[in-house]
């Protein structure tokens, strides 16, 4: 198995009540990939850290080979997903891949 750790930092810019409607976006659009992209076993959005937190949202996923996660990067609805509801509005992005 896979698992693909995504944290991403929104733009400082971006009003707090805005802030909130864009870590739904995330969740709700990037959490809809389930069941639809193949090799794709888990995705979970985090977007309610506790204080002590540094980045707004965090991505949990896990699919079934590095090359399921090849398929997942590339794949249209998430690329759509990301390309919407994630990049215009981050300034930072770390990624973890690891093999469990």
């Amino acid at each position: 198995m896979i698992h693909h750790v995504i944290l991403w930092k929104l733009k400082d810019s971006i009003e707090q009540s805005e802030k909130n409607t864009i870590k739904a976006n995330i969740k709700h659009h990037l959490e809809a990939l389930n069941g639809v992209v193949p090799g794709l076993q888990s995705l979970r959005v985090i977007t309610e850290g506790l204080p002590s937190s540094n980045a707004d949202v965090m991505l949990d996923s896990i699919l079934e080979s590095e090359e399921a996660l090849a398929g997942y990067q590339t794949h249209p609805k998430h690329v759509e997903a990301a390309g919407t509801y994630v990049r215009p509005y981050t300034e930072i992005r770390l990624c973890m891949d690891y093999r469990d």
